[in-house]
């Protein structure tokens, strides 16, 4: 007799997970959903630290169906997801990593909000513990959204609600090739292909959680692995995405949260060797995919550093990276007779630079205060006052 399906498979990669697989197994054991309804596919990528055992004696005790895989070390989070991902039978999946902890509706809270909206993801919201989670996309649930229409591009993890016949209709699975990374391409493509996607606002549904031993694989690994996790990503999205508005708001991603980082302060702190090496490896990244529908939507200090990092200029990004290192706020200058406002930042109108003035101009992102203001030519105070209050007044209301 074949057991019943499942609505939920918990696939759990676990490598030296140790102490911190406890309270994850604790975790899916106190989940309000019957636990009939839910079978667990633990993958045990090598360990060496008793995460095996304790596996598998969280096995004999759970109320829920409990599968273990042990396996040689993958040397990453791609393939114990994928053995689990193959062996799943249930309507949904969800990736939980070894290290994290479920709250305790969570899978009863996002099954329901699947069958309810009839969406193909879900995700529930998620806070940190000893380190940081994303928050733009939890402001209020949404019941059905999508990727161009919600901030849930910026929360590209691989700890969501999956429907299963989603991802086996389009063969998905997470990248072997990517040491970082992996989980973004794989949740982008999921949500490109979606027919609805759902946010759960009103409930913690995960806890990140950072380890004290520095273990966690965001802070591991090469410099090169997030090129490597840019390019895959950035590919990925022109490959489902026409030219347009609609990519540019997409490609934001890539560019702030992968690639910018490798031009932040700590630029300046790498050898010649390795900065060379930086500014080599985003070059075709920005031949291809760099524009000024993409600068238009970022902040003046990322539009900058990028502008500079495709032209190959380092001299002048160093310049940019000193200024924006001493947490210096840069002056507003303004045009009078026309309001447009420029953010001061080096280089600004620098003859010997050349840079365009569009790329000083500050977005509706970017908070400007009267007090900042400096006029670019000789005007009467009043006159000035009167231009930047018009200047906040618009900005405001945007």
């Amino acid at each position: 007799m074949t057991a019943a399906q499942p609505d939920v498979s918990v696939i759990i990669g676990a490598y030296e997970a140790m102490p911190y697989l406890v309270e994850c197994l604790e975790s899916v054991q106190a989940q309000t959903l019957d636990p009939a309804r839910i079978e667990v596919i633990a993958v045990d990528d090598g360990s060496t630290d008793g995460t095996g055992d304790q596996l598998e004696e969280f096995a004999k005790r759970a109320p829920m169906a409990v599968t273990v895989i042990h396996q040689e070390n993958s040397g990453g989070p791609s393939r114990p997801r994928n053995v689990g991902l193959e062996r799943a039978r249930g309507r949904y999946v969800f990736f939980l990593d070894a290290d994290d902890r479920l709250g305790a509706e969570a899978l009863e809270r996002m099954v329901a909000m699947a069958d309810e909206q009839g969406t193909d993801v879900v995700l529930g919201k998620v806070v940190g513990v000893n380190r940081t989670a994303p928050k733009s996309m939890w402001g209020k649930t949404l019941p059905r959204t999508d990727v161009f229409s919600s901030q849930i591009k910026f929360t590209l993890s691989a700890q969501k609600l999956f429907r299963r016949e989603l991802l086996t209709r389009h063969g998905m699975h997470f990248d072997e090739s990517l040491k970082t990374g992996e989980d973004a391409l794989f949740t982008m493509e999921a949500y490109l292909r979606a027919d609805g996607v759902s946010v759960i606002s009103d409930y913690v549904c995960y806890y990140l959680v950072g380890r004290d031993d520095g273990k966690h694989v965001t802070k591991s690994g090469s410099y090169t692995l997030r090129f490597d996790s840019a390019r895959a990503l950035m590919e990925l999205i022109a490959e489902h995405v026409p030219a347009g508005p609609r990519r540019d708001s997409l490609m934001v991603r890539p560019f702030l949260i992968t690639l910018l980082p490798q031009f932040g302060p700590a630029f300046l702190r790498g050898d010649e060797e390795v900065r060379a090496h930086k500014l080599e490896l985003a070059k075709p990244l920005m031949d291809a995919y760099w524009h000024e529908g993409i600068a238009g939507r970022l902040k003046v200090n990322e539009r900058l550093r990028l502008h500079l990092v495709a032209r190959g200029r380092e001299d002048l990004l160093a310049d940019v990276l000193a200024f924006v290192s001493a947490n210096k706020a840069p002056t507003v200058f303004m045009e009078p007779r026309t309001g447009k406002a420029y953010l001061g930042y080096p280089h600004f109108r620098d003859a010997t630079a050349g840079l365009p003035d569009d790329w000083f101009v500050p977005t509706t992102r970017e908070t400007l205060t009267i007090e900042a203001f400096k006029p670019l030519t000789t005007v009467h105070f009043k006159r000035l006052r009167k231009a930047a209050r018009r200047v906040l007044k618009v900005r405001r209301a945007a």
